[in-house]
């Protein structure tokens, strides 16, 4: 009898962990699952992830395949677009899924069975719904990227600035005196190059300012109007006390110059950047800089919140067990993992509360303010054409080659263009 009972207990722990992790996959079914995922650091949390996931589900096989940003995307559409089914699972960037799911590429999570956890950060869900922000879950935040902003705060206190600058006109005037005060360090650095880099940093100030790309519901672009005038021009105004050739700055040069200690500001900086930033073999600003949301102006800071998202393709033949590794990479046992080992920020808001990660990355509490004040660019099938045009056109104002106002009309009239397609 006690034999029986202790067999009982067996098999009631056994099926209770399998609840608990989640598992879907059957004990003795081979299956194999492809991932397609980035490179880099997101690549290396991936595969940690992934190898996790086989010791524990010796039944499965996973091929993971880490490509860059281009690459990933062009590989992704081909699949999409001849429903060729080669991927399981496909990571993609946020500002591609209005795309992706629009056209039904992707399966409805819900409808494969997915039950959403409350602890996911809202405003990383809602990138993952269409429409957006409340329609179907298509697919679930994966990687909690927003846009920063930072600053030195041993030199606000040194010149007597109040701190933290809660507006963009806080921030120019800081740089002005931490520039004219300190002859080796710049007032401020941001990526100039043209394109996506140079938008990403101003779309913040954009925003602030009560600008408006596009209605959406509309199709109509705003983006030349009074208040886009008057946010490109501070922008340019920032340029004064930013580091000579900032024009040509991308996210490696910022990253430079962030950590030698070299400029007072970044308007600009994403989590994958800064894991160093307190490190002392890598960093001569240790425990010097803070890290906040964006400032705000005329509306409230706003800023970037730039996903990383994983969903399941219509097309892929594996789709039980590729929810059930979903589930498993997005839990926040496996996000924690990641978070730690490889600096890659949670979509979870309790893991930025976690103490221990909190005990390494200090700034943690203020990214989930950023997340929760985040927008996400326009949720426009176009974007993808939109942005670079639109990047190009702020970087030819930043060159001196037009005007602000030449800049704005010509990119005004470039989205009409694509939107009226």
């Amino acid at each position: 009898m006690k034999m029986l009972v202790k067999l009982v207990l067996v098999v009631v722990l056994v099926a209770g962990l399998a609840i608990f992790t989640g598992a879907g996959v059957a004990h003795g079914e081979k299956v194999k699952l492809v991932i397609v995922g980035r490179d880099g650091p997101y690549g290396e949390g991936m595969q940690l992830a992934v190898d996790t996931y086989m010791a524990e589900n010796p039944n499965v096989e996973i091929e993971l395949l880490k490509l860059p940003w281009a690459g990933l995307r062009e590989k992704v559409v081909i699949d999409f677009r001849e429903a060729i089914g080669a991927y399981d699972l496909v990571v993609f960037d946020d500002p591609w899924a209005t795309e992706f799911m629009s056209v039904g590429w992707l399966e409805d999570l819900e409808a494969l069975g997915l039950s959403l956890d409350p602890d996911f950060v809202d405003k990383a869900v809602a990138v993952g719904r269409y429409p957006y922000p409340d329609g179907k879950i298509y697919a679930l935040p994966h990687v909690g990227n927003v846009e920063l902003f930072a600053y030195r705060k041993d030199l606000f206190e040194k010149h007597g600035i109040p701190h933290p600058p809660e507006t963009w006109a806080h921030v120019l005037g800081a740089a002005a005196i931490i520039d004219a005060k300190e002859p080796d360090i710049h007032g401020i650095v941001f990526r100039g190059i043209k394109g996506n880099p140079i938008l990403g940093g101003f779309l913040p100030i954009f925003w602030s300012f009560g600008a408006k790309v596009l209605d959406v519901e509309k199709r109509e672009t705003l983006v030349y109007s009074p208040e886009a005038l008057a946010a490109l021009e501070f922008f340019l105004n920032l340029k004064k006390y930013a580091p000579v050739g900032v024009e040509i700055y991308d996210s490696s040069e910022l990253k430079e110059t962030l950590l030698a200690g070299d400029v007072a500001m970044a308007i600009e900086i994403w989590p994958a950047w800064v894991p160093d930033l307190d490190n002392p073999e890598k960093s001569k600003v240790v425990d010097k800089v803070e890290i906040i949301a964006a400032p705000g102006l005329i509306d409230k800071p706003a800023p970037i919140i730039g996903i990383w998202l994983l969903g399941i393709p219509v097309a892929s033949k594996n789709k039980p067990a590729a929810l059930d590794f979903l589930q498993f990479v997005t839990s926040a046992r496996i996000q924690k993992l990641m978070c730690m080992e490889t600096g890659l920020p949670p979509t979870r808001e309790s893991l930025y509360k976690d103490s221990e990660i909190v005990g390494r990355y200090r700034w943690y509490p203020k990214q989930l303010e950023a997340l929760k004040a985040s927008r996400p660019r326009p949720r426009v099938v176009e974007w993808g054409e939109i942005e670079p045009k639109f990047g190009d056109y702020i970087h030819l104002a930043l060159v001196g080659e037009l005007t602000p106002e030449e800049a704005l009309k010509e990119v005004h009239a470039e989205i009409a263009e694509i939107l009226g397609r």
